[in-house]
C-alpha cells in the first residue's frame, strides 16, 4: 500500500500520518516495524530491501520517506523504477512518501499517483481556516464565539501548530465556558504582539502618555520588562527590514516569505507602519532601543525604569 502526503500545511500532514499509523491497529507491535528514511540521501536499493522484508513479530511494516519527491523534482529518471517496485511490494508493507509543496508536474508523483492514495495539504486561509479553528475547538469539547474566532484567525494566521497550542491554552482558561474575544486578547501570545504594535506606534510618533500606559498595562498583565524590550526591538527590526524591501520594490507576498511571517496581521501592520515613518526615524528609535538593552544588561538601570526612561527620551519628555 502506498500513500503520498504533501503540501505546505505540515500540521495536517502529520495528523494524517498519525491516523495511518493508528489505522494499522498494532500499537506497540508496530514500533519495531517502522523505518524512517531521509529521501534526500536514499538509494532505491535501500528502500526496496526494507519494503520487501517481512514484518518482525507483527502484521505490517511501515516505511516513511521524507523529501524524496522534492529531490527528484527536476528529473526522476533513476527513480521511475519505484513504480514497479511498489507494485511488487508484499501486502504487509505500507509505504508513505512525505513532502512539502511540490510542482504540479513532479515526474515521480505523476508516475506513482495511479498506485497511491494521494493527499495534498495546502495552507488554510479565510473561511477554511476559521472552519478548522471551530472544528478543533469543538473536537476538544469547547465552544468559541464568532468574534473570538475571527480575532484568533487574524492574530495567529495559518500556522496550525501555533493555533492548536493557543486553542489548548484558551480552553483551559475558559474552564468550560465559551471562548470570548476578551479571552483571546488576554491569553493568546499574538495578542500581546498586537499591543506591542500599538506601543511601537506611540514610541515612534512621540506619544509619551499612550506609550507609558500600554507599557504599564502589559507589565500588570504579567509581561516582564526584558520580554517587552525584546518584543519592541524585534518589531523595530522588522519595520526596518520591511522598509528596505519596500524601497527595493519587493511585493508584499514576497516580503512575507523572505521575513518568515506566519500571520497576515503581522505583515499588514508592518507594511502599514513602515510606510508611515522615515528610515531615519526608524533607525533613530532602533539605536535607542539597543542602548537601553545595553544599560539593562550592564546593570545601569533596572528593566521597568529603563523602559520608562526610553519612553521619555524618545518622546522628548523632560
Amino acid at each position: 500500500m502506498l500513500y503520498i502526503l504533501f503540501g505546505a500545511d505540515d500540521f495536517s500532514l502529520r495528523e494524517e500520518l498519525k491516523r495511518i499509523e493508528e489505522g494499522l491497529g498494532e500499537g506497540e507491535l508496530l514500533a519495531s516495524n517502522i523505518t524512517l528514511f531521509d529521501g534526500r540521501q536514499l538509494r532505491l536499493g535501500q528502500l526496496t530491501d526494507v519494503c520487501y522484508a517481512a514484518p518482525f513479530l507483527g502484521f505490517h511494516r511501515l516505511v516513511i520517506v521524507e523529501g524524496l519527491l522534492a529531490r527528484v523534482e527536476a528529473s526522476a529518471d533513476d527513480w521511475l523504477a519505484l513504480k514497479d517496485a511498489v507494485a511488487a511490494m508484499p501486502p504487509t508493507t505500507v509505504l508513505v512518501l512525505i513532502d512539502g509543496q511540490l510542482k504540479k508536474n513532479n515526474p515521480l508523483l505523476r508516475e506513482l499517483r495511479p498506485l497511491a492514495t494521494v493527499k495534498e495539504f495546502p495552507l488554510l486561509r479565510g473561511a477554511a481556516l476559521r472552519q478548522w479553528i471551530e472544528e478543533r475547538v469543538t473536537r476538544e469539547g469547547g465552544t468559541i464565539s464568532p468574534q473570538a474566532l475571527r480575532l484568533l484567525a487574524a492574530l495567529v494566521g495559518n500556522n496550525l501548530w501555533v493555533l492548536a497550542s493557543e486553542i489548548e491554552k484558551l480552553l483551559l482558561y475558559a474552564s468550560g465556558q465559551r471562548i470570548e474575544e476578551e479571552d483571546v486578547k488576554r491569553v493568546v501570545s499574538y495578542a500581546q504582539e498586537a499591543s506591542v504594535f500599538t506601543m511601537v506606534d506611540a514610541l515612534i510618533e512621540g506619544r509619551a502618555s499612550t506609550a507609558a500606559r500600554l507599557l504599564h498595562q502589559m507589565l500588570e498583565e504579567g509581561a516582564t520588562a526584558p520580554y517587552l524590550l525584546v518584543m519592541i526591538t524585534r518589531q523595530l527590526r522588522l519595520l526596518l527590514q520591511v522598509k528596505e524591501l519596500v524601497l527595493s520594490g519587493v511585493s508584499p507576498s514576497a516580503t512575507k516569505g523572505r521575513l518568515g511571517l506566519a500571520s497576515e496581521y503581522s505583515l499588514t501592520k508592518a507594511l502599514e507602519q513602515s510606510k508611515r515613518y522615515s528610515m531615519k526615524r526608524l533607525e533613530q528609535v532602533y539605536k535607542k532601543l539597543l542602548e537601553t538593552d545595553l544599560a539593562i544588561k550592564t546593570g545601569m538601570w533596572k528593566g521597568e525604569l529603563a523602559l520608562d526612561i526610553l519612553i521619555a527620551e524618545l518622546c522628548g519628555v523632560p
